[in-house]
């Protein structure tokens, strides 16, 4: 994008030359003769000389001739009044053009979230947290879960009720998040794409709607120094099912690819995750784990408004989202 608008001022500065203010020189003390096809011819002098328009061209410094019927003389006549009273050429004022049509195209691949404060255009899971009264984005990794089978659990389970149902859980290492939210309400933006690595088919991923992350309470295991994220239960005919303790939220679209998931009530302090459901597959075992916390410690590498609100947020900042199998 920035190789994009140096080219093209570049460009600019080339094609407006000839209405700077310097040494002057032939093409700079040139007219515009606009012909009515649009197009026109520099030149220092014309005279009308019945059916032909005789004028000294600026460019190539020598005397030519068009027929009359081609000039377009209200057009002509419109650009010199323009010029005389500082009216901007054509060229800046189609080079504006397209500069704001690419700030509102690369504005709307990075919603505002906060005056000064966009999201990235490399998409992820981002947090939107405040700490210290000042509203800060930083992106949520992914924590791989694991299934523990409970053997001694589930063959105690089987001894005393031989019909029931085996328990397995869900869960991922650790007693707290890297990432604790500091606000008792905060926001989590999305923008995943599911692609042939992951853990459905390419037709089962075109089904998935836009809204299936879900917030999920995640209990910790003190003991062992786990958390749980969610419980597989395996029934003595075979069918297996999940279940997870999820948060009431509230999904809104957004553009770019952005989806935000927002609690409906405020959270209370603890460890959750942003989870991925994934239809009849159910839940994606890798996870965005994150904790709230209002007396945590500041959070690293975080994203900060810019000193002016109508400036991008810088990117640089944020790592790179490690992709999902």
């Amino acid at each position: 994008m920035r190789l994009m608008v140096a080219s093209r001022a570049c460009l600019f500065a080339i094609a407006i030359s000839v209405f700077s203010v310097g040494p002057v020189s032939s093409q700079q003390l040139a007219k515009r003769l606009i012909l009515k096809d649009g197009s026109y011819q520099l030149a220092t002098e014309w005279q009308t000389k019945g059916e032909r328009v005789r004028y000294y061209s600026a460019e190539r410094g020598e005397w030519e001739e068009v027929p009359k019927s081609m000039v377009d003389w209200d057009a002509t006549d419109k650009y010199a009044k323009e010029r005389a009273a500082g009216a901007p050429p054509p060229e800046a004022v189609e080079f504006d053009k397209q500069m704001a049509a690419e700030r509102q195209e690369d504005q709307a691949k990075t919603p505002q979230v906060a005056p000064g404060l966009r999201l990235p255009e490399m998409g992820g899971v981002i947090l939107f947290d405040s700490f210290g009264g000042q509203p800060q984005l930083v992106e949520l990794d992914q924590s791989g879960s694991q299934i523990n089978a409970n053997r001694k659990g589930n063959i105690f389970r089987a001894a005393v009720n031989p019909v029931a149902s085996a328990k397995q859980t869900i869960e991922i290492p650790g007693l707290h998040a890297k990432v604790q939210a500091h606000a008792a309400l905060p926001a989590v933006y999305v923008n995943i794409q599911t692609d042939q690595g992951a853990a459905v088919t390419q037709t089962e991923a075109q089904e998935l709607t836009w809204d299936r992350f879900k917030i999920v309470r995640v209990q910790g295991q003190a003991k062992e120094s786990k958390r749980v994220v969610g419980v597989i239960k395996v029934a003595a005919y075979g069918k297996v099912s999940q279940e997870q303790n999820l948060v009431p939220t509230t999904a809104e679209k957004l553009t770019g690819g952005w989806v935000k998931v927002t609690p409906k009530s405020p959270l209370e302090p603890g460890e959750y995750a942003v989870a991925e459901m994934l239809g009849k597959e159910g839940m994606n075992l890798y996870v965005w784990d994150f904790g709230v916390n209002p007396a945590a410690p500041p959070n690293m590498q975080v994203t900060k408004p810019e000193a002016s609100s109508t400036a991008a947020s810088p990117v640089s900042d944020i790592p790179e989202l490690k992709k999902r199998p």
